[in-house]
């Protein structure tokens, strides 16, 4: 439209109501009249529903190129990067389990169609990534203290290594305050983690059925004699 005199203000708002469907106001048509622009363009703006903008596209397809080649070359951290953008929705039950699991829980969501949950769709993104990272070879880590962070996936000898808060059932707080806990002395027993990182009944007992204790003792075993 400016290539054609419409004056910029006039193009600019002709497109964004042109982009977003809404058509042309009187006023675009006879400023589009006035400069002669071809009706050809004036029927097509008033057929087009959305358009996407060009930077948009262009910078998505940069993303897309950055992302590329941070998968092939740094594969492991592309991966712990990925998970930790979606820790909310990180099944590690299912995907610790491999890639037949992966598969079944990604067919049992497609098998409920539009009756599957939103965090169930965005679970098979999540599935579908990790399916890909075990054929590719990699694998991950369990969660483990004095390593693991709070909620950041990390790479350890080669694998992806899980937070603590990867795991269903421990928030982001309670894995923080495990992590600060530790970091001010190792626990001495199971019974030390859960007081001084103030941690509840579920969260200990989801950690325990994840080896984040195994070799720590559950309470302290000494018996005084009198």
């Amino acid at each position: 439209l400016m290539q054609m005199g419409v004056p910029a203000k006039m193009a600019f708002d002709t497109m964004e109501f042109v982009r977003k469907g809404k058509g042309l106001k009187p006023e675009m048509v006879e400023a589009m009249h006035e400069h002669n622009v071809p009706a050809w363009f004036e029927e097509s703006c008033r057929k087009i529903k959305y358009m996407f903008p060009r930077a948009h596209a262009v910078a998505y397809v940069m993303m897309s190129f950055r992302m590329a080649w941070y998968k092939v070359h740094y594969p492991v951290d592309f991966y712990a990067t990925f998970f930790t953008s979606a820790l909310e929705d990180f099944d590690a039950d299912t995907i610790l389990k491999g890639k037949e699991a992966i598969l079944q829980a990604m067919d049992n969501v497609k098998a409920k169609g539009n009756e599957a949950t939103a965090k169930e769709k965005s679970n098979v993104t999540i599935y579908e990534l990790a399916y890909e990272m075990y054929c590719r070879g990699y694998e991950f880590l369990p969660a483990k203290l004095g390593v693991s962070e709070a909620t950041r996936f990390w790479k350890k000898d080669g694998k992806v290594l899980l937070p603590f808060a990867a795991y269903d059932g421990v928030g982001a707080v309670a894995a923080r305050d495990l992590v600060r806990a530790y970091e001010e002395k190792p626990f001495d027993t199971v019974e030390d983690c859960a007081n001084r990182a103030r941690l509840g009944k579920g969260v200990i007992d989801t950690l325990r059925s994840h080896g984040v204790f195994e070799g720590l003792p559950e309470t302290d075993q000494i018996c005084w004699a009198i």
